[in-house]
């Protein structure tokens, strides 16, 4: 097993450590909060384990529908080790109903059920509170090699989409958007990394819509624990 060294990177969700093998990083899913590119803060003890026992349930998943992804092996209930790879600093967003962001700069109604999924990018870059780019903004600011790139990741994106959205169905949960990251290995293979969690995805309930996700911190909703809770108890049910 890899063993952890120096912290090498601390975002609002996880910290990043190096390990004794160049090839491989472990990742420390933490219990704080963050919404509004994080001028809101707060936490919630025991958020970390579940993010993390969600995304390592819905990662061996994509694994198994042929979805390379970073993670290596989870190694306790807040860590996994992962392979390094070189994030491209593009948030991935795919969005199945109308709520949040979209909601608010199209005017659409919240729960619209969208015609086909929408795929959009924003920059990743909290400087500039991760604003929306297009194709070509990716191109000028050099995010990533060329336009194939851009095709891939919108790809992957649709189909990692199709199989979370049927898997969440038979669980009872819509998926009504998430964020995904995706990074080039050392191989040169484009993978997706970092999470997939109620940290990062809209989940609600399929009979009641109520949200089970980070909205309930957000909204000031309460009960983000057990809501978290109910979503691992239906990946694993």
């Amino acid at each position: 097993m890899a063993k952890k060294l120096n912290l090498l990177y601390e975002g609002k969700g996880k910290k990043m450590f190096n390990t004794d093998d160049d090839n491989l990083l472990i990742t420390e899913f933490k219990d704080d909060l963050t919404a509004f590119n994080a001028e809101k803060k707060g936490s919630e003890v025991g958020k970390g384990a579940l993010n993390c026992k969600i995304s390592t349930e819905i990662f061996h998943l994509l694994e198994k529908e042929g979805i390379k992804t970073h993670l290596i092996e989870t190694i306790s209930e807040k860590e996994q080790v992962v392979k390094k790879c070189q994030i491209i600093p593009i948030e991935v967003i795919t969005r199945n109903v109308a709520t949040g962001s979209l909601t608010k700069r199209l005017g659409i109604q919240e729960g619209t059920i969208l015609p086909f999924s929408v795929v959009e990018f924003c920059y990743k870059n909290d400087e500039l509170g991760d604003p929306l780019i297009n194709d070509e903004h990716c191109l000028i600011l050099n995010l990533v090699k060329n336009e194939k790139d851009l095709e891939l990741i919108k790809k992957i994106a649709r189909q990692i989409n199709t199989i979370l959205v049927n898997f969440f169905n038979s669980k009872g949960l819509r998926l009504i958007d998430f964020k995904l990251e995706f990074g080039i290995d050392s191989d040169g293979n484009m993978i997706l990394a970092d999470e997939i969690s109620p940290d990062s995805c809209r989940f609600w309930d399929s009979k009641t819509n109520e949200k089970l996700d980070k909205d309930r911190f957000r909204q000031d909703l309460g009960n983000v624990k057990m809501a978290y809770e109910e979503v691992l108890k239906r990946i694993l049910s």
